[in-house]
């Protein structure tokens, strides 16, 4: 058997078993969902407004009946500039996974054609003629090739097949990080929305009540020139009136303030927001009660969960990537091409003849054997990470309940805060036309006028607080519960303008495409199935 024989078939077995261990053997841990601790039911579970049952998570803002709610929330899914860059980053993870994925073919694959003109040394070309009596002395010529180079590092530790794992565990992470991304923002639309609301209901009520006041005054000041009362009922009455007007620029700052951030939200200047904010301008009402769930439906419908745990198990393949570089690396390399010269009898034009043709084929071996310390240690930075992620995604899970239990409290309480509140403004409204008719009457002092309607007005703006946020608590457990972002389910999460754009300025074949880069609706959270 001849030597160039051997040669291929050393080559042709190292290919071999590199295609049979590829399916086999792969060093490093293989990624187990991580244990989190999770209640078996919720703390306010036998409270008869809780309900231990799915909701209409979809569109969870529907529960509210408010029509304005509703355009502004689709407004900001559609327009929010802050969710189209997390739709950017999928196509960046998937894209990297394009790159990940082509490490497991020949790494190098280059043609290298070239031209190069040579001269030898007069005295070089003397000094060979000296020895060897037959060879012409030539002092220039022409050599032309045009090689393909071809070098592949075979994976028989996994080490490329771990990289993809971790690939596509990132990308799978980035698709959650979009539907967590799409969670918050559909929960801070409805909370703008909600403290827009309640802040024009507040400043309704000091308005009215500033209208009292000035009665109020009047009255004090009428009585006063009939010297039927002291000068002192006045200026208290002054006092209450323009504490009032200063509370009233005050809210009206607040409420510009959540319109300019509800601009943002849905992907405009700071607007007045008086076409997508027409209708009813009252406190978006909840339901008296809220289907919940169980506890442990959180680490199915939470992105962020979802994107922990995912993290892990990207980091976790890292793992057997470095763990790879402890063992030698098998490599499968050559090159092949027409060669051709002018130096002695030969011919440029002889370039592509059958006879032109040269190659190299070959394996080696590389061993990295004396970095063994910086390997190891490599591996054991991979591995810290990978128990870091392990121990954010268990908090994760934690924080997760924790943010439920607070707000399903606070809706629980202010309801009865509420309840309490309305009855209290309907004794400080009783109690404020009784102490008018005494002072009108002389039988009792102009301070009760206006300690009534001190307490009126502060019993009214409690009431609207203790309203917008009870709805503001719902939007929190929706949130919590991780409600909102299966509406991004069948459709685009780039709006096709931008798709445009993307295409003319860059071949992206089919990743554009959402079937590519979006995982399907049945596998959000199957983190063990990198073949979508």
């Amino acid at each position: 058997m001849t030597y160039q024989r051997q040669i291929v078939i050393l080559s042709f077995v190292l290919v071999s078993i590199s295609v049979l261990m590829t399916g086999c053997l792969k060093v490093g841990p293989d990624f187990k969902p991580a244990g989190a601790s999770v209640s078996s039911k919720w703390l306010e579970a036998s409270d008869e407004r809780v309900k231990n049952e799915p909701a209409n998570y979809r569109a969870w803002w529907e529960a509210f009946g408010d029509p304005a709610m509703n355009r502004v929330i689709d407004k900001a899914y559609r327009e929010n500039i802050s969710l189209r860059i997390a739709a950017v980053r999928v196509l960046e993870a998937r894209a990297q996974l394009g790159i990940t994925v082509g490490k497991l073919y020949p790494q190098t694959q280059q043609l290298n054609p070239s031209m190069m003109f040579n001269r030898a040394s007069a005295y070089s070309a003397t000094s060979t003629a000296s020895t060897a009596e037959n060879v012409p002395v030539q002092y220039t010529f022409w050599q032309d090739q045009a090689l393909l180079n071809v070098a592949w590092e075979l994976d028989f530790w996994g080490k490329y097949r771990r990289g993809v794992e971790s690939a596509d565990a990132t990308l799978r992470s980035t698709v959650a990080d979009y539907d967590s991304a799409l969670v918050s923002l559909t929960a801070d639309a409805a909370n703008a929305y909600v403290q827009i609301r309640t802040l024009e209901k507040r400043i309704d009520i000091a308005r009215q009540n500033l209208e009292t006041q000035k009665e109020s005054l009047r009255i004090a000041e009428a009585r006063f020139h009939g010297g039927t009362t002291s000068e002192r009922d006045v200026e208290q009455a002054r006092t209450i009136l323009f504490n009032t007007q200063a509370a009233i620029p005050v809210l009206e700052a607040q409420i510009r303030q959540s319109k300019d951030a509800l601009s943002v939200l849905i992907g405009i200047p700071p607007d007045n927001l008086s076409d997508i904010l027409t209708g009813s301008s009252e406190i978006p009402a909840p339901p008296p009660f809220v289907a919940i769930g169980i506890p442990a439906d959180l680490l199915r419908r939470r992105p962020d969960i979802r994107s922990a745990e995912l993290q892990a198990a990207a980091q976790c393949a890292q793992i057997g990537v470095a763990k790879a570089d402890l063992f030698p690396a098998f490599s499968l390399g050559g090159f092949i091409g027409p060669q051709s010269t002018t130096y002695g009898v030969t011919k440029l034009s002889e370039m592509f003849n059958i006879a032109s043709m040269t190659m190299s084929v070959g394996p080696s071996v590389q061993w990295n054997f004396l970095n063994y310390g910086r390997i190891t240690n490599n591996v054991r930075l991979q591995d810290a990470r990978f128990q870091e992620l392990l121990l954010t995604y268990q908090n994760t899970v934690l924080k997760a309940q924790q943010e439920v239990e607070d707000f399903l409290a606070g809706f629980l309480r202010y309801q009865e805060t509420a309840a309490s509140l309305a009855l209290s403004a309907e004794a400080a409204k009783r109690s404020l036309d009784l102490a008018f008719i005494q002072y009108s009457q002389g039988s009792t002092d102009f301070t009760t006028v206006l300690t009534a309607q001190q307490s009126l007005l502060t019993t009214q703006d409690s009431l609207a607080s203790s309203l917008g946020n009870i709805s503001l608590n719902l939007v929190g457990i929706y949130r919590a519960l991780g409600g909102g972002w299966e509406i991004r389910q069948a459709e685009e999460i780039l709006p096709p303008e931008i798709k445009e754009v993307m295409a003319r300025r860059t071949n992206w074949g089919r990743l554009l495409s959402p079937s590519v880069y979006m995982p399907p609706p049945g596998n959000q959270s199957d983190i063990r199935s990198p073949d979508w």
